[in-house]
C-alpha cells in the first residue's frame, strides 16, 4: 500500500514537472518573440522588383516619369515610387536607410546595407543582364573583405572617425537581414527561348543554384534570410500581349502556362527551404510568398479601386512599342505619355508594379499571414519560431 501511495507521489510530481516545463517554455518563447530583431542592415540580392539604382547606374539609365509620384525624380527604381523592398527597409521594425545600389558610385551610403540587386537579373545565366545571381554573390563577397579591412584601417587612426560613417561594421554582417527576390527573369527568358517543357525541367537546376548562392552566404556569416517566391508572370501585360494564345488565358486574363510554371517554381523554392533548414542549423528562413498576394491584387483590382490591372500607366506595347521613359509620334499620335493617376493601375508600366501595388503587396505580407513560417519581418530573427 505504501508502495503504491509512493508511486502516485512520484506520477503526481512528474505531470506537475512537465507542466512546469512546458508553461515555461512557452513563456520563454513568447518573451523572445516579443522583441524585435532589430536587423542593422539589409543585403539584398534580385532583379528589377527590388533594384534600386543597379542597372540604371550601370546599362540602361531610368528616366523620367519613373520615380515622378514618390522620389519626385527618377531614383533607379523602374517604378514610379517605391518596391517592396523599400516598404523592408522602412518598416517599424527596422527604419533603415534605402538601399543604395552596389554598382552605384553616386550619393551611396553603405552603413546599413547595400543592394545587389540588377534590373534583368536571374538566377542562372544567360538572361536579360550580366548581374546574374552568382556575380551579385561575388560582389558581396568582395564588398565585405573590402569594407572590412577599410573599417579596421581606419578604425586605428582616430583622427578621420568620418571616413567609416559610410560603410557598414564588420560584426554587423551577421546580424543583418539578407533577401532575395529573384527567379522571374530565369522564367522570363525561358519562355522567349525554349518550350514550355524546358522552362519546367530548368526550374531544378534554377533552384539548385540559388541554394548554392544561399550556401555561399551562410559560409560568409549570414545567418537571416528573407526569400521571395516569384509572382504570377502571366499577369504582367507584357506577357499577356505578347504570350496569349487562344484558350491559354485564366478567367483574369493572364496566361496560365507561365503562371503554371511560376507556382512548380515556388513549391520547390519552398521545398528547397526546407532542405537548407536541416543543412545550415544556425539559419533562419523566411518563405514569403509573393505570389498569392500579387494574384489577389490583380484578381481584386476594381473592387480595391484599381484600374483593369492588365492595362499599364507608362510606355507602350499596342502596336508600337516604346518603352517608358520615351516617345514617339506616329501618324500623328503621340505614343508613350504616361497616365494621369498611377496610383490606380496595378502595372506601371507593362512589366513593373507601381507604387500603390507595392504599397498593397507589402501589407499583404508585412504581418506574417502569407509567410513559411507565419511570422513579421521583426520575428525572422528568433530560433523556435521557424522550427
Amino acid at each position: 500500500m505504501v508502495m503504491e501511495e509512493q508511486w502516485k507521489l512520484v506520477y503526481v510530481l512528474g505531470i506537475l514537472v512537465l507542466g512546469f516545463a512546458q508553461q515555461w517554455k512557452a513563456v520563454e518563447s513568447n518573451a523572445q518573440a516579443s522583441v524585435s530583431c532589430g536587423f542593422p542592415a539589409v543585403y539584398n540580392f534580385g532583379d528589377s522588383n527590388s533594384d534600386t539604382g543597379g542597372i540604371s547606374a550601370t546599362l540602361n539609365e531610368i528616366l523620367p516619369p519613373n520615380g515622378e509620384t514618390f522620389f519626385g525624380h527618377p531614383a533607379g527604381r523602374a517604378s514610379d515610387g517605391r518596391l517592396i523592398l523599400d516598404f523592408i527597409g522602412k518598416s517599424e521594425s527596422l527604419k533603415l536607410p534605402y538601399l543604395s545600389a552596389y554598382l552605384d558610385s553616386i550619393g551611396t551610403n553603405f552603413r546599413h546595407g547595400a543592394n545587389f540587386a540588377t534590373g534583368g537579373s536571374s538566377i542562372r545565366p544567360p538572361g536579360f543582364s550580366p548581374f546574374n545571381l552568382g556575380i551579385q554573390i561575388s560582389q558581396f563577397i568582395q564588398f565585405k573583405a573590402r569594407t572590412t579591412t577599410l573599417y579596421n584601417q581606419l578604425s586605428l587612426n582616430r583622427r578621420i572617425p568620418l571616413s567609416i560613417s559610410n560603410i557598414p561594421r564588420p560584426a554587423e554582417f551577421s546580424q543583418a537581414l539578407y533577401t532575395f527576390d529573384i527567379g522571374q527573369n530565369d522564367l522570363g527568358h525561358g519562355f522567349q527561348t525554349m518550350s514550355e517543357n524546358q522552362v519546367l525541367d530548368s526550374i531544378p537546376h534554377i533552384i539548385g543554384e540559388l541554394a548554392k548562392a544561399i550556401h555561399q552566404l551562410y559560409k560568409e556569416g549570414a545567418r537571416f534570410f528573407w526569400i521571395h517566391n516569384t509572382g504570377p508572370l502571366g499577369c504582367l501585360p507584357y506577357n499577356v500581349i505578347y504570350g496569349k494564345k487562344a484558350g491559354n488565358l485564366d478567367k483574369n486574363g493572364c496566361v496560365k502556362s507561365q503562371n503554371e510554371a511560376a507556382m512548380v517554381f515556388n513549391r520547390q523554392l519552398k521545398d528547397k527551404i526546407s532542405w537548407l533548414r536541416t543543412q545550415l542549423p544556425f539559419a533562419k528562413f523566411t518563405y514569403v510568398d509573393v505570389y498569392s498576394a500579387k494574384y489577389a491584387l490583380i484578381s481584386n483590382a476594381k473592387n480595391l479601386g484599381f484600374v483593369d490591372p492588365l492595362n499599364f500607366c507608362c510606355g507602350s506595347f499596342y502596336g508600337y512599342h516604346i518603352n517608358c521613359g520615351k516617345k514617339a509620334v506616329v501618324n500623328g499620335t503621340v505614343y508613350g505619355n504616361p497616365c494621369e493617376h498611377p496610383s490606380k493601375h496595378v502595372s506601371w508600366d507593362g512589366i513593373h508594379y507601381s507604387e500603390a501595388a507595392n504599397m498593397w503587396v507589402w501589407d499583404r505580407i508585412l504581418g506574417g499571414s502569407l509567410c513559411d513560417p507565419p511570422v513579421s519581418i521583426q520575428d525572422a530573427c528568433h530560433h523556435q519560431i521557424n522550427r
